[in-house]
């Protein structure tokens, strides 16, 4: 295998997918060396080309999102109207050389244009195709549209995220990340691969099917598994953890920091450092299970202390001993972090008519196989040619 090339240099993917958890799949895949091909509408493309501002701008007026940008680099685009049967005709001539199709249209929305998974399975009985939607293939809500904030409000997400309604600011809040368009495009990166090891010891090819709304639902994880156990259901608790304390926001006396003590131990350390070596042997807060049924005695005594000196004395402190915390940073002071930028997690390409273009990478570092961001996001339409490279360049 040509390393410098990826390894996933021999897959060649279809995509059909706009706004961002299907462009998310399918950036990860070109990440690491798919010939990914994207298929837009003629003059418009992916919707989330106009979703600004900000914007990348050309002097001749051209202009492209930075929220496009950050899904779409290291792919090639076509143009095809779905209502021309010779377009639609080059789109299953497409699939038929493609190894994975990824759509994110509503269930039935590729059949009325005989581009559903059974139209191209007949074309290419061992593609893998990937279908990305709000509430999936079957189920009463099928035919809905979903975005990440509903999905967010449907899905439980927003009942357990923000302060509780008894204090200021109570209320339902939804993430400030679309963090469920971008956990169900790396489940879809997972499931695509999965599908092509499959594929690769029987050689039968499989149509996945994948929701917002499964993604979320899945998400809820430890909360769901305590509500099978107890019935109860979790309330919101705001910064607060709801099992483990101390765990919140602390105040400083310059800013706030987050502190999570996840043992015992980290609580008698964090106690000596605080100068409160006493609250360690208090009965009320001995253990965890304790320090839960005790919080509103213990939280005050904690903040007390915390807010007579700075952020950056208790994080240097605390984390000497091994005591999880750290600082609440704002988008510029996370990207300009001196551990964050030794990670390498920004990826700074050229187009030559929008300049640099800097968008977060991938997370993924491997020893031998590290992902290569290949090009910038692509103009619509632009020089992709007709066709897939040839296997193995």
């Amino acid at each position: 295998m040509d390393r410098a090339a990826g390894p996933l240099a021999d897959i060649r993917v279809l995509d059909l997918t706009r706004i961002l958890a299907g462009p998310w799949c399918t950036q990860m895949l070109a990440d690491f060396g798919a010939d990914v091909l994207k298929v837009e509408q003629p003059g418009k493309g992916d919707e989330s080309r106009a979703w600004g501002p900000p914007f990348y701008r050309h002097e001749n007026g051209e202009r492209v999102s930075s929220y496009f940008c950050c899904a779409n680099r290291g792919k090639r685009s076509i143009a095809l109207d779905f209502s021309s049967p010779a377009d639609r005709a080059e789109l299953l001539e497409l699939a038929r050389q493609a190894d994975v199709l990824v759509e994110n249209f509503r269930p039935g929305g590729l059949k009325k244009w005989g581009l559903d998974y059974e139209a191209v399975r007949a074309v290419n009985p061992g593609i893998v195709f990937c279908s990305i939607t709000g509430y999936g293939q079957t189920g009463p809500y099928a035919e809905r549209a979903g975005y990440d904030s509903i999905m967010q409000a449907v899905g439980g997400m927003m009942s357990v995220t923000g302060e509780a309604d008894d204090r200021p600011g109570g209320g339902p809040q939804k993430t400030g990340v679309p963090v469920i368009d971008l956990m169900t495009g790396v489940y879809a990166v997972a499931g695509i691969m999965i599908a092509l090891h499959h594929r690769r010891r029987t050689g039968q090819g499989q149509w996945i099917d994948i929701s917002l709304l499964d993604t979320q639902a899945t998400a809820l994880s430890t909360m769901a598994a305590a509500y099978f156990h107890s019935g109860q259901v979790q309330q919101r608790t705001g910064n607060e953890h709801p099992t483990v304390v101390p765990g919140g926001v602390m105040p400083c006396s310059d800013g706030h920091l987050m502190l999570m003590v996840g043992s015992d131990r980290q609580f008698a350390r964090m106690c000596h450092r605080l100068g409160l070596p006493q609250l360690a042997g208090d009965a009320r807060f001995a253990n965890n299970e304790q320090r839960v049924v005790h919080k509103d005695v213990l939280t005050p005594l904690l903040r007390e202390a915390f807010a007579k000196k700075p952020r950056a004395h208790w994080i240097e402190v605390l984390s000497a001993d091994g005591v999880p915390c750290g600082p609440i940073n704002d988008i510029g002071e996370v990207l300009q972090n001196e551990h964050v930028v030794a990670r390498d997690l920004v990826a700074r390409m050229t187009e030559k008519d929008y300049g640099e273009i800097a968008v977060m990478g991938n997370p993924l570092h491997f020893s031998l196989t590290p992902p290569r961001y290949r090009a910038p996001p692509m103009k619509l339409g632009g020089a992709a040619g007709r066709r897939f490279r040839e296997r193995g360049q």
